[in-house]
């Protein structure tokens, strides 16, 4: 458990980090329902193999929920200060 609580710190603190590129949200997203699902998958079977499923199902998951939930338009500033839209990469 204590293992679990710790990898889903990090995903927590990775994801944190996103500057809202599919790539970034994909990946936060992987870390993010990998761990879940393992601790889910865990807890549910009591088995090894229930952990790995459940990781790796969540890992899909989150990386496609992570990667179609990107904003569409991130803000910018001009030299003046000003701030505008633009286009998130």
């Amino acid at each position: 458990m204590k293992a679990a609580l710790i990898v889903g710190a990090m995903a927590l603190a990775l994801a944190g980090c996103s500057e809202y590129s599919r790539q970034d949200r994909a990946v936060g997203g992987a870390l993010i329902g990998g761990g879940a699902g393992a601790a889910i998958g865990a807890a549910a079977t009591g088995t090894g193999t229930g952990a790995l499923v459940g990781g790796l199902i969540g890992a899909g998951t989150g990386a496609i929920i992570g990667a179609e939930t990107t904003p569409k338009a991130c803000w910018a500033r001009d030299a003046y200060g000003n701030s505008y839209r633009v286009q998130c990469r």
